[in-house]
């Protein structure tokens, strides 16, 4: 089974920014989820990066109106226990063939990350059209994306890494862009602080992008 693209749509298209989470308090999971959801911002990317993430993608998937999915998937054994902890979809830093066979496995689809033409045309050949083009900014950003849009017309991309609220206006008008991934929708001030209606003031200015 190749990447299941319909489903993988569905999801990214409904809103145009996925709040990339890094997230270990497992106790305001929730109230960080449904302030984002409240925004605007249901899909919900919580990076396998904290002890405590598997708990918190577990609480968030409670919420209602939450599309919860992992980041930072790098494992067949991530894969797995994003797929146990309820996750809808996962995301990839880099697009390892090792990594898209194990996928195959798995009953919830990946977004695998790129940074070259060369990556991308792997993945395709492996089914997949729908990509992270990762680190964004660092890899040349929107000009790199527009030079990808006329050689790689059946490919789409959510670029993540060096996104805020200025640039993505930008990525999100280009043809082959379908949403943007970034971590200025939650920022680690405001968590701390419990300051849950900022958050849901910055998701609703992010998802305001996509009219």
């Amino acid at each position: 089974m190749a990447q299941d693209a319909a489903t993988l749509k569905s999801i990214l298209s409904v809103a145009p920014v996925v709040p990339v989470i890094i997230h270990d308090d497992v106790s305001s999971a929730r109230n960080l989820a449904e302030a984002l959801v409240a925004g605007g911002l249901p899909n919900l990317e919580i990076t396998l990066r904290t002890p405590n993430a598997l708990k918190v993608i577990e609480e968030m998937a409670k919420v209602k109106g939450a599309v919860v999915g992992s980041g930072t998937v790098r494992r067949k054994k991530d894969m797995k226990a994003s797929r146990d902890a309820g996750c809808q979809f996962m995301v990839s830093p880099g697009a390892p063939l090792a990594l898209l066979e194990a996928a195959e496995d798995i009953s919830i689809p990946l977004l695998p990350g790129i940074a070259s033409p060369t990556e991308a045309m792997a993945a395709s050949l492996m089914g997949y059209s729908y990509l992270k083009f990762f680190p964004a900014e660092a890899m040349g950003g929107t000009p790199v994306l527009k030079a990808f849009a006329s050689p790689l017309p059946d490919i789409m991309f959510c670029p993540t890494g060096g996104i805020d609220i200025e640039n993505a206006k930008i990525y999100l008008g280009l043809s082959n862009v379908i949403c943007v991934g970034g971590s200025w929708v939650v920022p680690a001030d405001a968590i701390a602080a419990g300051d849950f209606d900022r958050i849901e003031a910055l998701a609703r200015e992010a998802a305001s992008l996509a009219q």
